[in-house]
């Protein structure tokens, strides 16, 4: 399956597979947030689209398209950025026309848990499978100021989703006893959770160096620990940098 990239501006921004680091993910107490494999997988489930320059945008907090002011000291890359929508609305231009495999669409917002103070990214879904035009990348002020983007910062985060199955997912609201087994192994889950974190507590060295409990991590379920992980689990996103398309594999790319 292929993501096609073409690109519809010179010196198009870098794309690049999601990255799994985080700066407040570095800065935090032990690096704790990453033993959260949630957290990493989301980074890394997707592509990345970077800042080709240094950005500097300051709101002063007005409803027109001029009371955002956006300076950059590269003339070669301050298009990419400018006021378009007003309302503190930033539109960054992502310099490629995106084409998907029939009834797959792209989500487009901001890298997840990349957290910017000032700004909030906004998230769009684009019919990619037919669309003959670029998407924009949006962004909004959350209140007057300046916020900067530094050149290899992600500004828009891509992923690919078959989108018409949605339609046919239908959510249902059970009651867990009606579940025995899956009952018994969350019951047995909840135990060991608050035996683990009343250890912590009460300063039991054999936990504390322990640490953190690795259910999850390892893709284990707390009723038989040391056994296989579950079918499907993955602790590890390895997605494909994007490659430059030669001539000779245009028919291989229009086959897929």
């Amino acid at each position: 399956m292929y993501l096609e990239c073409f690109s519809v501006m010179e010196n198009a921004p870098q794309i690049v597979a999601g990255r799994g680091e985080r700066d407040w993910m570095d800065n935090f107490h032990m690096r704790f947030p990453y033993r959260c494999l949630q957290l990493t997988m989301a980074n890394t489930t997707g592509w990345e689209i970077l800042c080709p320059a240094d950005y500097k945008i300051c709101w002063n907090g007005g409803k027109d398209k001029n009371d955002v002011r956006v300076s950059c000291r590269d003339p070669m890359a301050a298009h990419f950025v400018e006021s378009h929508f007003s309302h503190g609305v930033i539109t960054f231009h992502t310099g490629y026309l995106f084409r998907t495999p029939p009834h797959c669409a792209i989500i487009a917002g901001g890298a997840p848990n990349h957290i910017k103070d000032g700004i909030q990214p906004l998230t769009g879904l684009v019919e990619t499978d037919w669309l003959p035009f670029p998407f924009t990348m949006n962004w909004i002020m959350t209140r007057p100021g300046i916020v900067r983007f530094k050149k290899g910062e992600p500004f828009c985060f891509i992923q690919m989703t078959e989108h018409h199955k949605m339609d046919n997912v239908r959510p249902v609201i059970r009651n867990i006893a009606d579940e025995p087994l899956l009952q018994k192994e969350y019951e047995t889950w909840a135990l060991s959770r608050r035996t683990f974190n009343q250890n912590l507590q009460d300063g039991d060295q054999l936990t504390i160096k322990q640490a953190w409990q690795k259910f999850y991590f390892k893709g284990e379920k707390p009723s038989c620990q040391n056994g296989e992980p579950a079918e499907g689990h993955i602790n590890r996103r390895r997605l494909h940098m994007p490659v430059l398309a030669h001539h000779e594999n245009k028919a291989e790319l229009s086959d897929v």
